[in-house]
């Protein structure tokens, strides 16, 4: 297995696993069950959670899944600590590794979550980083696998920028066989190394995965539409970025050339009025807030799977999982 989360396809040999782990353990929490709700395997550990970027969900997802499973969550902040100014990256990242069982970075740079991960003694989870949204995409398939139990046929559209979200996103439909399109302005295609490595997945489990610049044409049929903002967060200065995407906001027009009980997915914060309109975002049929719940039991699932592996396998077994 990986010792680091830095994209979602690190953990494509066991990912389905991961998202059935979280799934039911969600479901045993919420019952009360005993086994559940004393499995601690982070007792004794602190997890530190570094932040260059604001946050809601991944900030409380991470400090209340942490908790649930027995640790201590310390948040830090880019003004608390040194990283990268009067100290290092590398050196940053061996010192926290003396202190903590485990730590999650939300940053600007890919190369520098990396750079963490490389030169930690413990698990790296990438909270957020301008290429990758791994635990995002965790929490989307989750969140899709609970709605749609059978996924044969099954397609997912994407509709907006080419994006960290998006990149995961392709990768992680990729790995469990499920169709995927998506409809991106030109100029603002997703990382090609990215598509190809998603496309591979795609092919090896016979799904199919395919680009369009026209909205209507890549939802059509779909079961699950989703978007994401079209100016992200350190792109404040683009004014005129947004104009770009006339015609690609996500409606009841656009959704009605879906399928019949088609799902919109949004993973927060919604500009409403921008990429999604409030009759969307509000309908019986979005699922974005069930989406945000499982941020928390997704990221549970993976921080039990990267700081006991043992715990976590044995938790699976108990569940009828079979790895």
């Amino acid at each position: 297995m990986a010792e680091h989360l830095l994209a979602i396809d690190d953990v494509a040999e066991d990912f389905e696993s991961i998202l059935k782990w979280a799934i039911e353990f969600k479901k045993m929490w919420k019952a009360g069950d005993e086994i559940a709700m004393s499995f601690t395997p982070l007792a004794d550990l602190a997890v530190g959670s570094i932040y260059e970027k604001p946050s809601t969900r991944t900030r409380v997802s991470f400090e209340v899944g942490i908790n649930k499973l027995g640790g201590y969550p310390l948040t830090l902040s880019k003004n608390d600590i040194q990283l990268g100014k009067s100290e290092s990256i590398g050196d940053t990242a061996s010192v926290l590794s003396r202190y903590l069982g485990a730590i999650t970075y939300r940053c600007f740079g890919h190369e520098d979550v990396a750079e963490l991960a490389a030169n930690s003694d413990v698990p790296v989870l990438n909270a957020l980083s301008y290429k990758h949204h791994p635990c995002q995409a965790a929490a989307d398939l989750m969140t899709i696998m609970e709605h749609y139990q059978d996924r044969e046929n099954l397609s997912v559209s994407w509709v907006g920028d080419g994006n960290n979200v998006l990149h995961d996103l392709m990768l992680a439909c990729g790995m469990l066989g499920i169709d995927f399109t998506y409809a991106i302005p030109i100029g603002y295609e997703p990382h090609q190394d990215v598509v190809q490595r998603a496309k591979d997945f795609a092919d090896e489990n016979g799904s199919r995965m395919e680009e369009f610049n026209d909205p209507v044409e890549a939802v059509k049929g779909v079961n699950v539409i989703y978007t994401d903002v079209f100016v992200s967060m350190g792109e404040e200065d683009m004014k005129d970025k947004i104009n770009d995407f006339e015609g690609f906001q996500v409606n009841m027009d656009l959704v009605s050339n879906a399928d019949n009980n088609w799902s919109f997915m949004h993973c927060l914060p919604a500009h409403r009025g921008d990429e999604v309109t409030d009759e969307v975002m509000d309908h019986k049929n979005s699922i974005v807030f069930d989406q945000a719940e499982n941020r928390m039991w997704a990221q549970m699932s993976l921080l039990s799977y990267f700081v006991d592996n043992g715990a976590w396998a044995a938790m699976a077994d108990l569940m009828g999982i079979y790895l």
